[in-house]
């Protein structure tokens, strides 16, 4: 007779927990310090019993609040297929790919979400690539509310937080987006661009100036926005979070700390001051471009281009 591991053991018991409606769809599940704290067993089969769960569709990770009990087919609301329209496809796939990742997309996943076959949705929508494309054109749709700020650097953060809002409630976002080289055919996200441009607009900025400092800051901003993705993603695959996942990393990070061959980053381990947050990095990063610009802004005025000609009078005379 075989023993059956300890993961599978206590991945049963959440299980029936899930079953018994115990814990109901979108209830938090125990966290993997949570599983080792009542079972007693490592963080090691702690994290493979929540990925159990999460292979059978079970939980599933939601940023910023942990694994939950996922939504059963039976109970998940669907649209029967003669109510099928690009708008509901749409909004079917984003709450997919908000919940699950980019990765879990598929035209035979949203069909399978309608009850329909997947040639019903080629009729709306022609393929997956015009699917995403539609997505991020629909997240787009709506900017910012409220009166426009006075002043370009007011405007500029007010367009920049609202752009890494979107990127923080769509984790998916920041990838789907990610060529700035080829950038998609989108009325809505070029509406975005109109309003950064806007901002920059009468401050003698020549146009490439102005479109290098919208691409700097939509650069930026899908840079830090990839972290919340790949976070996401991760705890979907372990079943931790990123505090629960530094704890488990802690006896490893005393060895490196150990060797003494990082006598700076050293310093860092041992404070409790930290926390990286990607929202106050990003807040970071945001003041310091917008002070680049504001500096280039600056040699740009009246006052400033005045006085660069004046300094280049007096060194062309001493030069005389």
């Amino acid at each position: 007779m075989t023993t059956e591991p300890p993961y599978l053991r206590i991945a049963g018991e959440i299980r029936r927990r899930i079953e018994s409606g115990e814990l109901a769809p979108g209830d938090p599940v125990p966290s993997t310090r949570g599983i080792t704290q009542e079972w007693g067993v490592a963080m090691a089969t702690a994290t493979k019993a929540l990925g159990a769960l999460n292979q059978e569709g079970l939980v599933r990770a939601v940023p910023g609040v942990g694994t939950v009990v996922a939504e059963s087919g039976r109970e998940r609301a669907t649209t029967p297929a003669r109510q099928l329209s690009r708008e509901h496809i749409v909004r079917t796939a984003i709450e997919l790919v908000d919940a699950e990742g980019l990765a879990a997309l598929s035209m035979r996943r949203i069909a399978t979400e309608f009850g329909t076959s997947t040639m019903a949705l080629y009729r709306h929508v022609p393929s997956k690539g015009e699917l995403v494309r539609l997505m991020a054109e629909a997240v787009f749709g709506s900017g910012p509310t409220g009166p426009r700020p006075a002043g370009w650097r007011p405007h500029l953060e007010r367009e920049a937080r609202w752009l890494w809002k979107q990127y923080a409630r769509h984790p998916w976002l920041a990838r789907s987006m990610a060529g700035l080289t080829r950038p998609m055919a989108s009325p809505n996200a070029m509406l975005y661009t109109e309003r950064v441009l806007a901002a920059l607009a009468g401050l003698g900025l020549t146009p490439e100036q102005m479109l290098h400092v919208h691409l700097t800051i939509l650069g930026y901003a899908q840079g830090i926005a990839m972290a919340v993705e790949l976070e996401s993603q991760a705890r979907q695959d372990s079943g931790m979070t990123a505090e629960e996942w530094m704890t488990s990393m802690e006896s490893r990070m005393d060895a490196i700390q150990a060797t003494a061959a990082y006598p700076v980053l050293s310093t860092f381990f041992g404070t409790d001051d930290f926390e990286l947050e990607l929202g106050t990095l990003f807040e970071f990063g945001l003041a310091r471009v917008l002070d680049g610009v504001e500096g280039m802004v600056e040699d740009t005025s009246p006052a400033m281009t005045a006085r660069q000609a004046g300094h280049r009078r007096v060194v062309n005379d001493e030069h005389c």
